[in-house]
This record gives structure tokens, C-alpha cells and sequence, in this order.
């Protein structure tokens, strides 16, 4: 896995927080139990617009120009997002591939997820992959976060954890 502090073991050192409104972010004990056992706290946002990035700069990381140009291995992203029960929330993503300007070479950005007050409280996974995205990737670019939608000070916005970049070579063409 590409991503820093996917399990909170370095808290939220190795996240951007780009915004961080409201009561901003908190690490918490997740409230239902999560499908990866491993996965035990999860971040959480409040009542105004919460969002984090991670870069993830593919050459440090040992992947070479030769393989992301040449063998464009399927490059597999995954994100576990979950509402407080009893509150409205929202969760968005949005991941990049970004050539050496840092300049979008693709995006992935799905609508966002709403939640309705006195829902199931239940991890959903967002998952893409990227294929035949041409040469020239360099960094992927990694954003995601929420809020709760009916302004209750504190963290009752949607929670977010176990999130994964992977590059999956024998994916490749």
C-alpha cells in the first residue's frame, strides 16, 4: 500500500488536510466493526467541509518511468467510508494521476455519497482502477473527507479509513 497511515498508527501526520472546518478532524474507535479487522480507528469529520490529500509520488516509492510508460500497471485505489447512524452525512473522492508537472493526466471523481439521518451505520468501499492510462504517470494524487449535514458541533460527519493505493504490475497489459 501506497498510502501513509492507512490504519491511524501515525495519526494524521503523513495526510494535507486541506480543509478543516467546523470542529475539523478527529481519530476515533470505530463504532461498527470494519470488514478488515485490522482497520480498528478510523478519522472522522465535523459539521463543516473536511478534506485530506496524500501525493503519492510513484518513482519514491520504486516504481521507474520504464514500467508506469512502458507496462502501465493497473494502479487499483480503495477508500472505506461510514455515516454515523444518527446524523445525515456526506463522503466525496477524488484521485489523480499527474504527470511530472503534477498536471491531471486522469481523474476519478464520483458524485458525491449522501446519507440520511437513522441509516445503517454500515462501511461502504469506493474502489477504481485505472488501465491504459498512457505514459507519462508520475504521482497519484489522493483526496478525500465529508461532512455531517445537519451542523451538529462536534464529529458526527461521516468517517473514513483503510484507504489504499496499489499498483498491480501483473495487471498490466
Amino acid at each position: 500500500m501506497l498510502i501513509t497511515s492507512t490504519f491511524l498508527t501515525e495519526g494524521i501526520s503523513g495526510w494535507d488536510i486541506l480543509s478543516n472546518m467546523g470542529d475539523g478532524w478527529r481519530v476515533e474507535e470505530v463504532m461498527t466493526p470494519h470488514p478488515n479487522q485490522g482497520a480498528t480507528q478510523n478519522f472522522v469529520s465535523s459539521y463543516g467541509p473536511c478534506m485530506k490529500a496524500q501525493l503519492v509520488d510513484l518513482r519514491k516509492k520504486g516504481y521507474n518511468n520504464y514500467l508506469m510508460d512502458k507496462v502501465q500497471p493497473h494502479i487499483r485505489i480503495s477508500d472505506w467510508y461510514a455515516p454515523r447512524f444518527d446524523c445525515a452525512s456526506e463522503y466525496e473522492m477524488r484521485v489523480e494521476l499527474l504527470n511530472k508537472k503534477k498536471e491531471a493526466i486522469h481523474i476519478f471523481a464520483p458524485e458525491r455519497v449522501n446519507f440520511e439521518q437513522w441509516n445503517d451505520q454500515n462501511w461502504h468501499e469506493m474502489t477504481h482502477v485505472f488501465k491504459n492510462y498512457g505514459p507519462g504517470v508520475r504521482y497519484v494524487h489522493f483526496v478525500h473527507g465529508g461532512r455531517d449535514r445537519q451542523y451538529w458541533k462536534g464529529w458526527y460527519g461521516i468517517r473514513v479509513t483503510d484507504s489504499c493505493v496499489e499498483i498491480c504490475p501483473s495487471e498490466g497489459r
